[in-house]
């Protein structure tokens, strides 16, 4: 016998010992639901009975319908709660259940389920000749510009970690003054003769955005007077997620190379001269920064540098990196009182910002 309590809807189920020969007997009653599935006892089959309140009941089994109304008065009289539990009982030493077995073809719980993370590289890729290949030269030992090779047209390449990045997605820095820091002064440019001692100098390192997405750690020498401002320039930009390619201090090596066309480093000092000048540069004092020069060239009639950025000459493209007028890069340098190469008129230097202007 099965009992059971649905709320304010009630059913009651009496199976009894079936005949010979037959394959069991239903009894239902009025506030029965109208569907059962039901055990068959003798043969162990599972049958389909469907019952109306329009079926009429066999005379034989009065006496089991009295005991089950019985029953049934005695279950719904004070039900304790409307989830009551399927009840199993013995009639005849034979125990009915309600088949409890969960369908083979139900569906599974997919909310449970660990989707994949999607990872997309957003980079190009680094063209093997990078950084090696030189280009023509005039006689004196000039690069020549060329066309942008169809690799670098589009150019979000990924960063080569020189030291260890962030520990967190949050700005990072350091300044030291560059004479306390021997190592890195004797991998510099500096030298005796440049014109600002290594005690008026500063070694930074500074958290940076590279264009796959990821923070990285850079390294830039500048003047100690300006380390602050420096520091406030790239907290700004690695909040807006500026993509930087390439930011380590420039090494005598990198002086001496052939021309390749198609550096994209980031850096501040640099004791050298000014382009196509025999003075120093504001790079020689710590007072000038070149920001991705491959996105941002310098252009003076006939010279670009890098040689092989003449694509990045127009300035209509939108490409990622390039430094605009008004742009976060442009108004985090003018905030701290620098100016930007790209205004100037008598030769375009997207990629320079300097404290003096020049």
């Amino acid at each position: 016998m099965i009992v059971r309590q649905d709320g304010p809807a009630n059913w009651l189920v009496v199976v009894i010992p079936p005949p010979a020969g037959s394959l069991g007997s239903l009894m239902w009653f009025p506030e029965i639901n109208d569907k059962f599935n039901v055990k068959n006892l003798r043969e162990g089959l599972c049958i389909n009975t469907y019952m109306t309140k329009s079926q009429p009941f066999r005379l034989d089994y009065v006496l089991p319908l009295v005991v089950a109304v019985v029953i049934l008065a005695a279950c719904t009289s004070d039900a304790p709660d409307d989830s009551a539990e399927l009840v199993s009982a013995e009639v005849s030493t034979t125990v009915v259940t309600l088949d409890s077995t969960p369908a083979l073809d139900a569906a599974p719980d997919e909310s449970s389920e660990t989707v994949p993370e999607v990872v997309v590289d957003v980079t190009t890729p680094r063209p093997p000749w990078l950084g090696s290949r030189t280009i023509p030269t005039d006689s004196a030992g000039r690069g020549l510009p060329i066309d942008t090779p169809p690799e670098l047209l589009d150019r979000r390449l990924a960063t080569v970690d020189t030291l260890p990045p962030p520990t967190m997605d949050k700005f990072q820095a350091t300044s030291e003054l560059l004479s306390e820091r021997p190592d890195v002064l004797a991998r510099s440019t500096w030298a005796e003769g440049c014109p600002v001692a290594p005690d008026a100098l500063s070694y930074l390192t500074l958290a940076f955005w590279g264009f796959d997405e990821v923070p990285h750690t850079g390294e830039m020498i500048v003047a100690a007077s300006e380390a602050d401002g420096v520091i406030q320039v790239f907290n700004r930009l690695f909040d807006a997620r500026f993509p930087i390619e390439e930011m380590r201090v420039v090494t005598p090596a990198d002086i001496d190379a052939l021309p390749t066309g198609d550096g994209n480093n980031t850096t501040g000092y640099v004791c050298r001269s000014v382009t196509g000048g025999s003075s120093f540069s504001e790079h020689a004092k710590g007072l000038a920064i070149d920001i991705n020069p491959f996105h941002n060239p310098y252009q003076r009639d006939d010279v670009v540098l890098p040689e092989q950025a003449t694509a990045y000459l127009d300035r209509s493209g939108g490409q990622t990196g390039v430094v605009t007028e008004g742009d976060v890069v442009h108004q985090a340098f003018v905030e701290i009182g620098w100016e930007w190469g790209g205004a100037w008129q008598s030769l375009k230097d997207y990629q320079h910002f300097s404290a003096t202007g020049l």
